[in-house]
């Protein structure tokens, strides 16, 4: 589905992206691991347009997305959830749904506004209230719930359990987890890589830009040097 190969992407001078390569399958949850700085909300800015690669190829189903502004990556089918939540604060629930679906204008978004719903419960409590006076968790469920609108065939998901509270964040990854099995494949940026290793199929790690370990989850969860440097396990 998704296939990243070699890519090379820079701010300027500093060379963030070295040669990363992955891919997402249909079906699959893909965790994307790695210290600060490494170069995983870089990966997720470039597949959905917001950064070029200065070379490399990112393709979706066989078609390039190197060079496709960021709302015409919407309309090839990624919806991209970033880091921070970037809600519209002074609008209501509902109307940040809305707009989650501004590309479409078949006649089911109704019916995605309930499925967030029915994701969400807590969201249908507060459809009518401004977003920006929402708790940090329903902030993120917001977020999730507008990138679903627009109705993705790969959502890219940048750090969702950042500043919650251990039962949000596992309200969270449950839901992410429904998400997947009701047919979305995800790329998953998360520093909590124990929770990420316990939903994902697959997982990268990212260091200084390049990809050092590749391979299932429950493997990498294994992995000594994993579970040092980033499940807080071992000296």
């Amino acid at each position: 589905m998704l296939r990243i190969a070699d890519l090379h992407v820079y701010y300027g001078e500093i060379h963030a992206l070295k040669g990363a390569s992955l891919a997402v399958d249909k079906g699959e949850i893909v965790a994307l691991l790695g210290p600060n700085g490494a170069g995983k909300t870089t990966t997720l800015k470039t597949i959905s347009g917001l950064l070029t690669p200065r070379t490399g190829s990112i393709t979706l189903d066989g078609e390039s997305l190197v060079g496709v502004p960021s709302h015409q990556v919407v309309h090839r089918g990624i919806a991209h959830v970033p880091e921070g939540r970037k809600i519209f604060n002074r609008l209501s629930v509902v109307d940040n749904l809305e707009l989650g679906a501004y590309i479409r204008s078949d006649g089911a978004i109704r019916q995605d506004m309930e499925r967030v719903f029915g994701l969400f419960p807590r969201l249908r409590e507060r459809r009518s209230q401004v977003a920006g006076t929402l708790s940090g968790g329903e902030q993120q469920m917001l977020a999730i719930g507008r990138a679903l609108m627009a109705r993705p065939r790969l959502l890219l998901l940048d750090e969702p359990s950042m500043g919650l509270a251990p039962v949000l964040v596992e309200q969270i990854f449950e839901t992410v987890e429904d998400i997947n099995r009701q047919g979305t494949p995800i790329l998953l940026v998360e520093q909590n890589a124990a929770m990420a290793l316990t939903i994902a199929h697959r997982g990268y790690v990212l260091e200084t830009g390049s990809v050092v370990l590749e391979g299932p989850a429950r493997s990498l969860a294994a992995d000594a040097d994993v579970r040092r440097a980033y499940l807080g396990e071992g000296a």
